[in-house]
């Protein structure tokens, strides 16, 4: 029986969540990563969706993997990539942020691209 890698259960389990978070309710998920906006417009909505499914899909996928103990590697390069992108785009409106936007939004971005390179660069198991 191949073993579970734990730290990509841990890390997709975490992803999954937030994603299905953002699939539920959206904005409410949206207010808990520092938007205090009360009713976002229905394209922002789609996005939020978006990412919702963008994130259960790596997180539920880095969690299967980590569980039939096969490489995860892959699946975390995709979830810090996922962050990088946030990052990215949260850059290009860096300014029009709040102090907890940035902190929350951006500086869990990085931590993600963070955990995501860790898991992706470590050696095979």
């Amino acid at each position: 029986m191949s073993r579970v890698d734990r730290a990509g259960l841990v890390a997709g389990s975490i992803r999954l969540a937030s994603g299905v978070s953002f699939l539920v309710s959206p904005v409410r998920a949206n207010q808990l990563w520092g938007d205090k906006d009360e009713d976002p417009v229905p394209t922002t909505r789609l996005l939020l969706r978006s990412m919702g499914y963008r994130d259960a899909l790596i997180g539920g996928a880095l969690v299967v993997t980590s569980l039939r103990g096969t490489d995860t590697r892959r699946w975390f390069l995709a979830s810090g990539g996922a962050d990088a992108a946030d990052l990215l785009g949260g850059l290009a409106v860096h300014d029009q942020m709040t102090g907890s936007q940035k902190a929350i939004g951006l500086g869990g971005a990085v931590v993600g691209i963070g955990v995501g390179l860790w898991g992706a660069l470590r050696p095979r198991r």
